[in-house]
């Protein structure tokens, strides 16, 4: 290594070789007054007393700058910011003593610098110490200290972690201390558990554990926890590990074919590979039958995409407030108050859904704003899974003259905006029952009959091709609260209809695939299947090749098979910056 001096009043440089075992010289090479000197370090000059060196000339020496990959020690919060009962700042690395050494100290002396550079915690003690700003001494809080050594920690490294209280002034005051360590630096999303595995606590094939271990950190419902609990468990592995093992199965018979093919006829050849290929389709069919799901895994994990949309002032906005249990958006007789997307997770029957809240569709409007926010409101209804198209029954209504009853009392006229945007999962909320019964002199029960049906005619012929969801049609009041909780309980009762999700869903009926990622593995799966059922008797030997490729890819979600580092960051990137 090599230090530089850097003279102020005199330019010199003075090299040091730390490396070596002999006795270290300085050479300096000034120039001052005219004058050369050569002065050997730690010698008497010729005909003088020693001469000191002014150190006002020198600077003192920096602190050499660690680039991220030097710094091996990682700290984060791992436990949710904010106010609570207790916050966990992690530490691992080679140096986690040295921050134990920098930022606690004793709560029964004020012990010295240089005596707390001494101290080596007890492993696995916990102790109660107070927590200092490493560089001013300052104490920030006290709390519980414990010290794990490596390589009997989670992450095999030696572990310090800093228990103390949760508020996020402590938090921050805390984690600037440790930024101020040069040796330190903040662990990247699912840094901890990288090094777990890096470090071999666990392998590869538990690749599905650390997915459903993110996942069941992640749970808000009910619902996304029973789906996180079968993946930690090992059940959706299970259900992998057995697609893979009929995969191998098959190639058994092929490789047979291949080492064993001259001591079988011709007839036998062919019941070999028409074995095999049966087998292949059999997991092809197996395959589809989750593929075809509905994405029912991905929209409880990630949440129901739930979209309100409907003409300008029919209450869409009220029945997003109502859903949200207080007053999220504003809500005014003008119309066209809502112009952009608002969003908001919810827990509706156990269920995680995302709610949208859209501008009123309209396309007569001057407001170049608003038409911004309609184009929007199209896009959203068209990603969602399940839509509630909001419309003003007093508006939309119509009573018949007694003399014509074919059609019956009522029909309803709906918007030709609304019309463009239905789909199948499309179901109708028809607000402001109070102002309408006065008029139709129905009961409430009569008046949802005579608007079901009524609605079916209203629908066009394509509309009732694609099929929205009229058997969940319901008719209230926001205002005063009419008909809301059975439109609470069927709406409840939809969502879960879309996901085939059940409070008693065993863990074999639990959706296979929670993740896009696992997805394209399976696909890729099948083609790689269906490609090798094309291939001729006389290309048996690259058929087998696909079948590989398709056991490889089930591995890939399984864990089996992994070696790639895109797989690998792709999932710890995504888990939480303290885990």
């Amino acid at each position: 290594m090599l230090r530089q001096w850097v003279g102020c009043a005199r330019t010199g440089k003075a090299i040091i070789n730390t490396a070596s075992n002999v006795r270290r010289h300085a050479f300096v090479l000034g120039h001052h007054s005219g004058l050369h000197r050569h002065v050997h370090a730690g010698r008497r000059p010729i005909g003088g007393a020693i001469q000191e060196r002014d150190h006002s000339d020198v600077t003192l020496t920096r602190t050499p700058i660690l680039s991220d990959a030097q710094r091996r020690t990682i700290y984060a919060l791992s436990t949710p910011p904010g106010k609570g009962g207790i916050g966990v700042v992690r530490v691992s690395g080679p140096d986690a003593i040295r921050v134990y050494r920098a930022v606690t100290r004793s709560v029964r002396s004020s012990a010295a610098l240089s005596m707390r550079e001494e101290e080596t915690p007890t492993p696995w003690v916990a102790e109660y110490r107070e927590i200092i700003d490493p560089g001013t001494g300052e104490k920030l809080d006290d709390g519980i200290v414990l010290f794990f050594k490596g390589p009997k920690s989670f992450t095999t490294e030696d572990i310090v972690e800093l228990q103390v209280h949760s508020g996020r002034a402590v938090l921050t005051a805390i984690l600037t201390a440790l930024s101020k360590l040069h040796f330190c630096r903040p662990a990247e999303p699912g840094e901890f558990t990288r090094r777990a595995f890096e470090g071999g606590r666990m392998d590869l094939t538990q690749l599905h554990f650390l997915e459903g271990l993110r996942d069941l950190i992640e749970a808000e419902t009910e619902a996304q926890r029973k789906i996180a609990v079968n993946g930690v468990g090992g059940t959706q592995k299970a259900k992998l590990e057995s697609l893979r093992a009929k995969i191998l199965d098959c190639l058994m018979y092929v490789e047979g074919f291949i080492d064993f093919g001259e001591d079988v006829g011709e007839l036998g050849q062919e019941d070999m590979l028409e074995n095999a290929r049966t087998r292949a389709q059999e997991i092809i069919d197996t395959i589809n039958s989750h593929l075809r799901d509905n994405r029912r895994g991905e929209i409880l994990r990630s949440g129901i995409n739930l979209a309100i949309f409907g003409p300008p002032n029919a209450g869409k906005s009220s029945l997003f407030n109502f859903l949200a249990e207080r007053d999220v958006a504003i809500t005014s007789p003008i119309p066209g108050t809502t112009r952009d997307v608002l969003t908001l997770t919810l827990d509706i029957g156990g269920l995680p859904v995302v709610l949208n809240d859209t501008a009123g569709l309209r396309k007569l409007t001057d407001n170049a704003i608003e038409k911004i926010g309609v184009e929007r409101a199209g896009g959203v209804v068209e990603g969602s899974d399940v839509s509630i198209c909001v419309l003003s029954l007093e508006e939309v209504i119509s009573i018949v003259p007694s003399s014509d009853q074919r059609a019956g009392r009522i029909m309803l006229t709906l918007p030709a905006d609304v019309l463009a945007h239905l789909k199948p999962h499309t179901t109708f909320l028809f607000n402001k029952a109070d102002l309408t019964r006065e008029v139709t002199g129905l009961s409430r029960e009569s008046l949802e009959h005579e608007v079901r049906d009524a609605l079916i005619r209203a629908l066009p012929v394509p509309a009732q091709q694609k099929g929205p969801c009229v058997a969940h049609m319901w008719i209230v009041s926001l205002r005063t609260g009419e008909g809301t909780v059975e439109f609470l309980d069927g709406l409840a009762c939809l969502l879960r209809e879309r996901v085939a999700y059940s409070e008693s869903m065993s863990a074999e009926d639990a959706p296979l695939i929670t993740q896009a990622r696992h997805r394209d593995y399976l696909e890729s799966a099948v083609k790689f299947l269906e490609e090798f059922q094309e291939f001729p008797l006389s290309q048996i030997d690259i058929a087998a090749e696909s079948l590989r490729y398709a056991a490889r890819a089930i591995g890939s979600v399984s864990g089996i098979d992994v070696s790639t580092e895109d797989v690998l960051g792709a999932i710890f990137s995504s888990f939480c910056v303290g885990k």
